[in-house]
């Protein structure tokens, strides 16, 4: 049985869980087999910088770190639940990837 695998990532774990529950509810009412989703390690980026720029004065640092939260999500292949998964609202900063298995 062919399926389809949904990636999502983005910096708002808001709006990815919102995205996989539309999924979910698209899944549900098609009657299609829906695995997941399954959250992926989160990926920080850190970045760590100086306070003062000149160097002078005392050495303070400022961190600043950015999340990227991942979800996979593997469903069964139905023309009908596929068409709808398209016109799922896609948030801005939403990174979403379609790909058949």
């Amino acid at each position: 049985m062919q399926k389809a695998r949904i990636k999502l990532a983005s910096i708002d774990i808001d709006a990815v869980n919102e995205t996989c529950d539309y999924i979910k509810s698209i899944a549900q009412k098609t009657g299609v087999v829906l695995k997941g989703p399954i959250p992926l390690p989160t990926k920080k980026l850190k970045v760590t910088t100086r306070k003062s720029p000149d160097g002078e004065g005392k050495a303070s640092w400022e961190r600043y770190e950015m999340r990227i939260h991942k979800r996979l999500i593997d469903i069964g292949v139905d023309e009908r639940a596929l068409r709808l998964i398209m016109r799922v609202p896609i948030p801005e900063g939403l990174n979403i990837e379609i790909e058949m298995v």
